[in-house]
């Protein structure tokens, strides 16, 4: 978490989550808090899907996901962000297990049932979920947006399960970002938001993975532009 707060404080970082911030808010307030239905966050949650399979490959637009027409990846995106919202009382309280569930419901069918839920080494991966749970169950001391951020980043970037990885790390930062009063709703598309910037994120991604302070501070910025057409791309306007 110190960390994180470290990264949070780069030049350039609290201006751009908290920009990112107000037009979440803004939105919320103007437009959604008054309408916001099960039926806009069930199409939100589409939307993330399709985007979230495209980042993974997938040729699955979101017309024929929502016909029930997609690729394996595309199901599998769909799969998880259906089941996202149950664990909102989880993730807070026992990160691991939510780990677990996400990969669980990202990897079905595509890897040994024996390996669902489970991080491919003892070693490395393991220890960075440690770590990550670790800071998910810590007291609010970054911004809500920087662990999300984070959170993605880190299963995106150092891959602790055996596939699924960019599928469950979109899931989770949405489920951070829910979790953590950002958008309580989960009416944002934060998966579009990577999609629209797709030529910046996997760079973004292995700057981030490299581990230095500049590297962690593009992640960063990269996030803030992201969660901003998130918020342009919500099924509430």
């Amino acid at each position: 978490m110190d960390d994180i707060a470290t990264y949070a404080g780069l030049e350039g970082v609290p201006s751009a989550l908290a920009a990112a911030r107000d037009g979440v808010d803004a939105l919320l307030t103007d437009r959604g808090l008054r309408r916001t239905s099960s039926e806009v966050a069930a199409e939100a949650l589409l939307r993330g899907a399709a985007a979230s399979a495209r980042l993974a490959g997938s040729g699955t637009d979101l017309e024929q996901l929502r016909a029930g027409q997609g690729d394996a990846t595309a199901s599998a995106a769909a799969r998880l962000n259906a089941g996202l919202l149950a664990l909102v009382p989880v993730v807070g309280r026992s990160p691991l297990q939510t780990f677990a569930r996400l990969h669980t419901l990202a990897a079905r069918g595509s890897v040994e049932p024996d390996r669902l839920g489970r991080p491919r080494d003892t070693d490395c991966s393991a220890q960075r979920l440690q770590a990550l749970s670790v800071a998910l169950r810590a007291p609010v001391r970054v911004p809500a947006m920087a662990l999300a951020a984070v959170a993605h980043a880190e299963i995106a970037a150092y891959r602790p399960f055996q596939s699924g990885n960019g599928l469950v790390a979109r899931a989770l930062e949405r489920l951070v970002l829910v979790s953590r009063g950002v958008d309580p709703a989960s009416v944002l598309v934060p998966e579009a938001g990577h999609l629209t910037l797709e030529p910046a994120y996997q760079p973004s991604l292995e700057r981030y993975a490299a581990g230095s302070a500049a590297g962690r501070r593009d992640w960063l910025m990269h996030c803030a532009e992201a969660y901003t057409v998130a918020a342009e791309l919500s099924p509430l306007h």
